[in-house]
């Protein structure tokens, strides 16, 4: 070979194929969130990887995946919704067998978060749950976390590891736009949601006005007191993050329905809704509740919901994550 040559002889080593240094995109789709996994993958183009779940007779759970992720940027879908602590554990078990078998990076993609509920010491003697999950999810291995409408946005800080936080409001508003609802008012179920009620209003180009309830033990009920805001003659859409017996929306309707609205809707990023929460909506002063499918394995649904999928928004973001570009930017408010 000339000075001049570069590059390999015909008998020198062949190069191989060029692999971005952080891995092929990979899907794992845990067994509580199978149908977004397999909608997300549609999105994105690529099958979830072949992998198992098995259950034993006494509760251990044993999770296995079927193909090579060596060197591979995976994402394993896993909501923590009911059995929480069930699929929490799996979720820390398909990290740990990720990392085990080499994977460049895992990200656990919670769709709903149950225990961001648990975000603060509130009361004597208690644990701050949601701290000991984020530790938990580290300790197995989790570089990042991508999930949606966290009960509070600051237990982000909990973890050490980046956290990509998503926001349903932006599929819902795009989904209630197309119901052309007219004099639509947006409402709050308390003050704690003010600020996010006020991000569904002005995606909606609608006025906000705020609920007062009140929540005395840990019964999963609140005892509904006011509304601040005028609401006669309007069309009301009560906005929440999650929904978990019902009855605090179904109050509100009630209330607002005295004070002389016409319409009432609802939008709730998780449809938690627990035994008997179906009927108690289903039944109420609520014409509509739109609602997200990061909860699956529901035994029935209100009669009046209707279902907006957020497997294009996870979609989006994992491939953000992925080509190392912004998470943000997904949602220009």
């Amino acid at each position: 070979m000339s000075a001049s040559s570069s590059g390999p002889t015909s008998s020198g080593p062949r190069l191989q194929t060029f692999q971005p240094p952080h891995g092929d995109l990979a899907l794992v789709a845990g067994s509580a969130s199978p149908h977004l996994a397999t909608a997300i993958g549609k999105c994105l183009g690529i099958q979830p990887l072949k992998s198992e779940a098995i259950t034993f007779s006494e509760g251990n759970v044993f999770v296995r995946i079927l193909e090579n992720v060596r060197g591979r940027d995976v994402f394993v879908i896993q909501g923590v919704h009911a059995p929480v602590n069930d699929n929490f554990m799996e979720l820390l078990f398909w990290i740990d067998a990720l990392k085990r078998a080499s994977a460049h990076q895992v990200t656990a993609v919670i769709p709903f978060f149950s225990y961001a509920k648990g975000d603060k010491k509130d009361e004597p003697r208690v644990s701050i749950r949601a701290r000991v999950c984020a530790d938990a999810l580290e300790a197995a291995g989790a570089d990042r976390v991508l999930t949606m409408d966290l009960h509070s946005p600051q237990i982000q800080g909990f973890f050490r590891v980046p956290v990509d936080h998503l926001y349903g409001r932006h599929v819902l508003c795009e989904h209630i736009k197309t119901q052309n609802i007219p004099d639509l008012v947006v409402c709050s179920p308390d003050t704690g949601f003010a600020k996010d009620a006020s991000s569904f209003a002005n995606l909606l180009g609608t006025p906000v006005v705020i609920g007062t309830k009140q929540r005395v033990d840990h019964s999963e009920t609140a005892r509904v007191l006011e509304v601040i805001g005028e609401v006669e003659g309007k069309n009301v859409l009560m906005v929440d993050d999650f929904a978990i017996s019902g009855g605090s929306l179904v109050s509100m309707a009630e209330l607002l329905k005295k004070r002389g609205a016409k319409d009432i809707y609802a939008a709730i990023s998780h449809a938690v809704f627990a035994s008997g929460a179906a009927d108690r909506l289903g039944n109420s002063e609520i014409k509509k509740v739109f609602v997200t499918d990061t909860i699956e394995g529901h035994a029935a649904l209100p009669a009046n919901a209707e279902t907006v999928t957020v497997a294009p928004l996870f979609a989006e973001a994992i491939r953000s994550v992925h080509d190392r570009t912004s998470v943000s930017m997904l949602f220009p408010e």
